[in-house]
């Protein structure tokens, strides 16, 4: 069967989750796919695990950083290597629902879009360690529910807030089309380039299937998790103004409006608990001034009052 699909599935020290990573891989209803998978240097087994998928499953084919460099850098080896109509990704420790490929595809096929995005849920450990999928969240539903199909950022602003890599499959030709590619040496890559993404299509799709379900590490080893790191919080301030400003350029206003009220209901509140009782006021002063520069755009949402004395941190 010749593929139809490439997916990227970057691994940095995934060992405890990857090997249920690719079974949801090697479960899916849609067959005509490979897979790269790529070792960022890591110290676990996860290239052994690796190793022993690409010699039980053709495939699978695997290549290694000597060292590590990063999710994203990881992502763009993936992508130099994509042969095939389409393309997808899948972090190591994350999962597919079973026909999350063939419905993304199947859409995609009936539309002609250059990409088409599905909604996710998040892996929550319970009191056991047992991780369980919880309920898709009203951010996510906003972005993709109803199935929209042909659409743009003009009839469907609200899609912007969905920014993560791997709840999407694209066309190859619109990846080289448009020149994407993950920026690399930062964390947050994935705000960079959705909003490019979404700038550059000629149109997309969205679906409220859930395609993905998402791990939040019970021992709380992701890197994002720990945003309370002020190396962090730039990070992630830098990935949301990053997008805020590949859209203002594209002349998206309706778009930066939606993200603006998203990011202050949804990414500040918790960045602003952090900052009220965190010991380095330099992490007060880089969330008070991305608050006064939201301000600056003219948002007229209404937030909480934690939020709007931020600004004058």
């Amino acid at each position: 069967m010749t593929p139809a699909l490439t997916v990227i599935v970057p691994g940095f020290d995934v060992g405890p989750w990857v090997a249920e990573a690719l079974a949801s891989l090697q479960a899916q209803s849609f067959r005509a796919w490979r897979a790269v998978l790529v070792d960022d240097g890591s110290t676990d087994d996860t290239a052994e695990i690796f190793a022993a998928a690409a010699a039980e499953d053709e495939r699978f084919s695997v290549i290694s950083h000597a060292g590590r460099r990063g999710l994203a850098a990881a992502r763009n080896t993936g992508l130099g290597l994509v042969d095939t109509p389409y393309l997808a990704f899948l972090d190591g420790d994350d999962r597919f629902t079973p026909t999350a490929l063939e419905r993304l595809i199947s859409v995609l096929d009936d539309t002609g879009s250059d990409f088409v995005v599905g909604a996710y849920v998040r892996l929550r450990a319970d009191e056991s360690g047992a991780y369980a999928a919880g309920p898709v969240q009203p951010w996510v539903a906003a972005a993709t529910d109803p199935e929209r199909r042909r659409t743009s950022l003009q009839e469907h602003p609200a899609a912007s807030g969905n920014i993560v890599a791997w709840s999407k499959v694209s066309r190859h030709d619109f990846w080289q089309r448009a020149g994407l590619r993950f920026p690399e040496g930062r964390l947050y890559e994935d705000q960079i380039l959705a909003q490019r993404m979404y700038a550059a299509a000629r149109s997309f799709d969205v679906i409220p299937d859930v395609v993905v379900e998402w791990r939040e590490r019970a021992d709380g080893s992701s890197i994002t998790q720990h945003r309370e790191a002020l190396p962090v919080l730039r990070d992630y301030l830098d990935g949301l103004r990053g997008g805020l400003e590949i859209l203002d350029a594209a002349g998206h206003p309706a778009a930066v409006r939606a993200r603006i009220e998203l990011i202050l209901t949804l990414d500040l509140p918790p960045l602003v608990s952090i900052a009220r009782t965190h010991p380095d006021g330099a992490y007060r002063r880089a969330l008070g001034a991305f608050v006064r520069d939201l301000q600056g755009r003219g948002s007229d949402r209404v937030v909480t009052p934690e939020v709007s004395a931020a600004a004058l941190w």
